[in-house]
């Protein structure tokens, strides 16, 4: 039986962005859901929208799976240290790729999110788009994290920019709900990877946790704004190490 992991992607993306991130080689079975508010998945009723909220609806999908690795980039990153905090009892190991958030809500890398957020819910899409483009952050962004910006700019061409703009002022006030010492606490294999050029996923945010995580491996993979295909590339190779290291038996 191949070993489970659960794969997240991050905020604004979906399911596809983690089959991009996944190794093809890879002897694991990858399960990945989208997120409430993320491709055709209904926002739902409950409020404020949250890591741990986000936490809970992957956990579920899980079920059929008594352990298992937690993963995922940026936003599935941050839900993957939850659930390894929370339920050690079914986490066996992590691959945090991108890490956005250690242990403090509403970090200063939020803050391009929930800028964007709020002009998406006063104006419309194409001027909440070009505010933010000529906005400090947006020059900022240009210059020194084009990634980033792109991905910020496409959240005005979603179909429903305005419902999602809940989501993303939600999830950038919000709190990882995990701490220090419960970071400090986990006892299993552990992936970090992380990349520069990154006004969203700071390296500092991997180096922070790969300092408090016992044991864990840090990489540094090729930039993503700069290397997009060698960049995922080199992720995919840093799973694929990870995975073939400790999948080989079941626990």
């Amino acid at each position: 039986m191949r070993r489970a992991v659960l794969f997240q992607h991050g905020l604004g993306g979906d399911d596809a962005q983690a089959a991009a991130n996944w190794p093809e080689t890879s002897n694991a079975l990858r399960v990945t859901i989208n997120s409430r508010g993320h491709k055709e998945t209904p926002l739902g009723p409950d409020r404020p929208f949250s890591i741990p909220l986000f936490a809970r609806d992957a956990l579920d999908a899980m079920a059929g799976h008594e352990r298992f690795i937690a993963g995922g980039i940026s936003m599935g990153a941050a839900i993957a240290l939850y659930l390894a905090c929370h339920h050690p009892e079914r986490v066996t190991g992590l691959i945090l790729v991108r890490p956005a958030w250690t242990f403090t809500s509403a970090p200063d890398n939020m803050a391009p999110i929930a800028d964007i957020a709020a002009l998406l819910r006063r104006l419309p899409p194409e001027a909440a788009r070009a505010a933010f483009a000529e906005g400090e952050i947006g020059q900022r962004l240009a210059r020194d994290a084009p990634d980033n910006l792109a991905s910020l700019l496409g959240y005005a061409d979603r179909p429903q920019p305005l419902r999602f703009a809940e989501v993303l002022a939600d999830i950038a006030a919000g709190s990882p709900g995990v701490s220090r010492q419960a970071v400090e606490a986990l006892r299993l294999p552990a992936l970090i990877i992380a990349n520069a050029h990154d006004a969203i996923h700071p390296r500092a945010c991997a180096e922070t946790l790969a300092e408090a995580i016992p044991g864990a491996r840090l990489v540094t993979v090729a930039p993503k704004a700069l290397e997009r295909d060698r960049h995922h590339q080199e992720v995919r190779a840093a799973i694929a190490d990870f995975l073939a290291m400790h999948t080989r038996s079941p626990s």
